[in-house]
């Protein structure tokens, strides 16, 4: 029997972090599976180039939000046809608005994605890495799940519940050799931060000891460190990629 190929799944990956995520874990050879929930032409994109740099790469369907999807998914691709080494929870969601006047449908949708998607991909894959004594799952949680951010209480929430997800399935699978960490990055220059007015990123930018915002490859050789050899030791700990901004 062939020996299984080692394997990091990117939930989310179409984009922004997660694709440098991937890019990077294509880099350090791994092949890769990046998920997406639209726009699978980005998702493609992100294949191509990480095909075209001598990687190995797939894209996958996968609403990390419903049970079904994340079930199907691990069943058909995963269990039992790849070493699964890491899982990258970073598909997540935002729904911005102020508590008062936040509707039901916002706050469910940011939980259900960002923090019980989480949860899905966790259990599915644990169950993979405890038999193989062996994994490491790194969850993107955020600056917002540690100060809490006005305008956000749906994202701070559930980013502070992936914070406390992290802490406990570190410890159930501590005796299985599979560490479970989280980074949370400070303010990450994306297309979504270069929307901002310049006065906002003015405001952001004051506030940062290193006086810059951060890259999506920040993050990236983060999340890869942890997911390492070299941080083997290392599991329960939230790692703060945020330029000193300091909670």
């Amino acid at each position: 029997m062939s020996e299984l190929t080692s394997t990091a799944i990117v939930t989310g990956a179409s984009r922004g972090i997660g694709k440098t995520i991937a890019e990077v874990l294509a880099a350090r050879g791994y092949q890769v599976f990046i998920t997406y929930v639209s726009k699978p032409e980005k998702a493609r994109e992100v294949v191509d180039s990480i095909v075209a740099q001598g990687g190995k790469a797939a894209m996958f369907c996968v609403d990390v939000a419903e049970a079904a999807s994340v079930s199907t998914f691990f069943d058909e691709h995963v269990k039992g046809k790849v070493a699964l080494d890491i899982l990258v929870n970073n598909a997540g969601i935002t729904r911005d608005g102020l508590l008062m006047r936040m509707k039901d449908e916002d706050f469910n949708a940011v939980l259900d994605t960002n923090l019980r998607g989480a949860f899905l991909c966790i259990r599915a894959a644990a169950s993979i890495m405890m038999k193989q004594r062996s994994g490491s799952i790194v969850n993107i949680a955020s600056i917002s799940g540690q100060t809490g951010l006005a305008g956000q209480t749906n994202y701070s929430a559930s980013k502070a519940g992936l914070i406390g997800l992290t802490k406990a399935a570190a410890k159930e699978f501590a005796a299985r050799g599979v560490t479970v960490n989280a980074v949370a990055p400070g303010f990450i220059q994306t297309d979504m931060t270069d929307v901002l007015p310049e006065a906002q990123k003015e405001a952001y930018l004051s506030s940062i000891p290193l006086k810059r915002f951060g890259t999506t490859l920040d993050i990236a050789e983060a999340v890869a460190f942890l997911g390492s050899p070299g941080a083997r030791y290392i599991t329960g700990q939230v790692l703060a990629v945020n330029g000193g901004l300091y909670c």
